[in-house]
């Protein structure tokens, strides 16, 4: 750490530490940041210092913590995707106006019966009829999202005969009579299945980023969404006046 002196706070000169190795890229390839615990041995500082610089450098922007799960650098001090938390978009479209190459690999398309978990979600009785798909979406041959989505077959008949290889579930859903009428939104922080884990491309403590969707349609649920992104590469972010 540079040489404290007399005339700066001693949790400005940790949080400019902090900030010059985030620019130089030294940590980590998961930009995930050393725990407090960490960074008081390293730094030879107290809890209270590391805490104070870590908040500030989040309330600017340049980090995100996650309770339990630990710091992580956004997009300030490295390159991440960033997505609209209150928008619906389309994926596909979102990268091709990055300038970069979009793909999808289809792993499941199949009519399955709700559990009790998802029936609660759509309001229906367990064991009723659903269509389900599982879409893991490539931005230049990197995964950058991992679909999971159950659809009201009224609402989307030819949901299963569909290519979503050619067209995105978003294109397609949108296309269908019946302009959606609410969105429910949540984003939340969670710790990946193994699978999920490969299918992203995610190393071994990196958390998702989760965004759960349910959409209405003409006063009923007709899509319930999860979509799993690796936090090291994908943040949730948006400017408006109020």
């Amino acid at each position: 750490m540079p040489k404290h002196t007399t005339n700066t706070p001693l949790y400005q000169t940790v949080k400019d530490h902090i900030l010059e190795i985030i620019r130089s890229g030294d940590w980590p390839s998961d930009k995930r940041l050393p725990s407090e615990s960490e960074l008081v041995d390293e730094l030879s500082v107290s809890r209270m210092t590391v805490n104070r610089a870590l908040r500030e450098l989040t309330s600017e922007g340049f980090i995100t913590r996650l309770a339990g799960v630990g710091s992580f650098i956004t997009e300030k001090g490295a390159n991440k995707i960033q997505s609209h938390p209150l928008e619906i978009q389309n994926i596909a479209t979102d990268v091709l106006a990055r300038g970069h190459s979009y793909s999808c690999e289809v792993t499941t398309l199949t009519e399955v019966r709700a559990g009790a978990e998802i029936a609660m979600a759509f309001s229906i009785a367990p064991g009723s009829r659903l269509f389900y798909s599982e879409i893991t979406h490539f931005e230049s041959g990197m995964p950058i999202q991992v679909e999971n989505r159950h659809v009201l077959p009224a609402f989307a008949p030819e949901y299963l005969e569909t290519d979503f290889t050619q067209v995105t579930t978003n294109e397609y859903l949108m296309s269908l009579k019946g302009p959606i009428e609410e969105i429910e939104q949540i984003v939340q922080a969670c710790m990946p299945a193994p699978e999920l884990r490969k299918s992203l491309q995610m190393t071994a403590k990196e958390p998702c980023l989760l965004l759960v969707r349910r959409t209405w349609v003409k006063g009923a649920v007709v899509t319930a969404t999860k979509l799993y992104h690796p936090s090291s590469r994908y943040q949730f972010g948006s400017r408006y006046n109020p």
